[in-house]
């Protein structure tokens, strides 16, 4: 074998700085490290999906409402423009039908709940409220036809060229509605009661002012149209039917006491008091929140409304500052059970706790919204049953409770895991000649146990253990194949 030059390097000699240090951090990983357990098996459910429970409510509070549309994304903005378009629409159409107000009542509390449970860009609003004006037909027994709706709202926006109800122009936007119907039905999850205030606003305006009064004309015509424009707020889903026409009474003598000089209607806000004196399930915070409700909307939107034409806005201004210092002076929030801390943490979107899922990892439980709870996922095999009654929800999910509980037990072990000695630097070695068949002379650096040097010349590499050995036995010379290397004879070189 031809010898090579001084300080050359064949590659079988020995390995780069690289390798050097990758085979030393290798050398110090302890090797009786425990393996890693394996991960629990996945459990396997038995049989069909159980299912979801759904149980409706009447009421929703006002701050899941500002929670749920949140959650769907909805512009403010954006968000009361559709709203006020939307109930505007069913007006329009109910009046052009000649459909009772009961069905208007029963269509705008479905519209509210539908828009609580889906997003703005999943259905236009238009469709939307043609839809559960079609479904308040059929629970209010006023049953029209999907085709004799749209072709009535299609008239009102272009009276020049009106369409009969069996136009072929209705076919796709009759399959929407139908198709709309059932998501509907869902969302007030098949509980078909109502409320109606109009017909107690009559009882009461009757009780309060009397049947011959003769203010009591004009004092019902403006609380009627005030009535109308209480659905372009969410008051109907949040407040009792009672609550909601106190309120109307209450504003509505407000107004005509500020607007009006008669000396006559500077008595009836006190008759309304004396009237309200008188019931116990007359609940003071919540007729303010019903009136304030109504206040911002005439402030906001008068153009949209029946009576924000006919009062001057600035009277509806006094009337909003004399009842916010009413809730100053009581101490009572803007909204009934609003949480300020509530709505500022980030878990205020989590569903309330008896809204449940009836599967493998929870139970069944009622939502309280009526609907507008979280959605089952669609294709998952599941099946969504409506229960009328909450307590025989609760009574089901106490029953199954048991069945699908996972229960769990926590066990400490204690592992000794050894400790690696600290790496030292790797330390750098020069040959000064090599004759072939006598070694090679190793010079620089310090030579330590598990250092990897290689040697050029006529020497073989030196091993990890060979290394070793010269400083923990005090081994002078090593013999390797080729040759033998004079470790007494090294020179210690800067590092």
């Amino acid at each position: 074998m031809a010898p090579s030059r001084a300080g050359g390097r064949r590659p079988s000699d020995g390995i780069n700085g690289r390798d050097h240090r990758r085979h030393q951090q290798n050398h110090y990983q302890p090797r009786d490290e425990p393996p890693h357990p394996p991960p629990p098996p996945t459990p396997v459910r038995a049989g069909p999906h159980p299912g979801y429970i759904t149980s409706s409510n009447q009421y929703t509070c006002e701050r899941k409402i500002r929670h749920l549309l949140k959650e769907n994304g909805c512009d403010p903005a954006r968000e009361d423009n559709y709203r006020l378009q939307g109930v505007q629409l069913i007006d329009n159409v109910r009046e052009h039908l000649q459909l009772p107000v009961r069905t208007f009542d029963t269509a705008c509390v479905y519209f509210h709940k539908f828009r609580l449970n889906f997003r703005d860009a999943e259905y236009n609003y238009q469709d939307a409220a043609l839809a559960s004006l079609f479904v308040a037909c059929k629970v209010e027994d006023t049953i029209k036809k999907s085709r004799e709706i749209l072709a009535a709202a299609y008239n009102i926006k272009n009276p020049d060229k009106p369409a009969a109800a069996d136009d072929k122009v209705f076919e796709a936007s009759s399959r929407i509605i139908i198709g709309l119907e059932r998501l509907i039905l869902e969302t007030i999850g098949f509980d078909f009661r109502t409320r109606h205030p109009q017909k107690l606003l009559v009882k009461c305006t009757r009780s309060i002012l009397g049947r011959d009064s003769p203010s009591a004309r004009d004092f019902f015509s403006t609380a009627y149209a005030m009535s109308i424009d209480l659905y372009k707020t969410f008051a109907p889903i949040k407040r009792t039917t009672f609550s909601m026409v106190m309120a109307v009474i209450e504003l509505t003598a407000r107004a005509i006491d500020v607007s009006s000089t008669d000396p006559d209607h500077s008595q009836l806000l006190p008759e309304v008091r004396r009237f309200s004196d008188l019931k116990p399930d007359y609940c003071r915070p919540a007729v303010l929140e019903t009136m304030l409700d109504l206040l911002d909307l005439y402030v906001q939107h008068p153009k949209s409304t029946k009576l924000g034409p006919r009062f001057d806005m600035n009277h509806f201004m006094d009337i909003k500052i004399l009842l916010n210092n009413d809730l100053d002076h009581a101490s009572l929030p803007r909204f009934l059970y609003s949480c300020p801390e509530c709505e500022s943490s980030p878990f205020s979107h989590q569903p309330p706790p008896n809204t449940t899922l009836l599967s493998s990892d929870h139970a069944a439980g009622p939502n309280p919204l009526g609907g507008t709870g979280p959605r089952p996922v669609r294709g998952d095999g599941s099946t969504m049953r409506f229960v009328f009654n909450p307590e025989a929800a609760r009574s089901e999910q106490r029953t199954v409770d048991d069945f699908f509980r996972e229960e769990w037990e926590e066990h400490e072990i204690e592992v000794d895991e050894p400790i690696p000695p600290p790496p030292h630097p790797p330390a750098t070695f020069e040959t000064t000649g090599a004759t072939r068949g006598k070694g090679a002379v190793v010079a620089g650096g310090d030579i330590r146990a598990g250092t990897i040097i290689g040697i050029g010349g006529g020497a073989a590499g030196i091993h990890t253990e060979e290394v070793a050995a010269v400083v923990t036995e005090g081994i002078d010379h090593i013999e390797d194949g080729d040759g033998i290397i004079d470790c007494s004879k090294t020179r210690r070189a800067g590092v």
